[in-house]
């Protein structure tokens, strides 16, 4: 897979390498091999960046998914409990207090 980048985003990529290699090399390098630089780098190690970045959204979006049976879960048979605990215990009617 090849990892495409907006133009005016390689160029700042581009003048960003060839500053680094001014300021850190001491070695000034032009725009031609910074741009093979870049793309080096871009299909050499862009993969390995993308991979952890689609793993890092895939276990942020799984957490979510098991969230959410603790917002939507409902209680299954709940009507008669909710009946029993608002009314008041009649006598002889089977599971009413005497």
């Amino acid at each position: 897979m090849t990892i495409e980048i907006a133009k005016e985003a390689r160029q700042q990529a581009i003048a960003s390498i060839e500053r680094y290699f001014l300021e850190n090399m001491d070695e000034k390098i032009g725009n031609v091999t910074a741009g093979a630089l870049l793309g080096f780098f871009l299909e050499e190690i862009g993969p390995l960046v993308y991979n952890k970045a689609v793993a890092d959204v895939q276990e942020r979006i799984q957490g979510r998914v098991m969230d959410i049976d603790i917002e939507v879960h409902e209680d299954e048979f709940a009507y008669w409990r909710k009946y029993d605990a608002q009314r008041k215990p009649r006598k002889g009617v089977p599971g009413a207090e005497s």
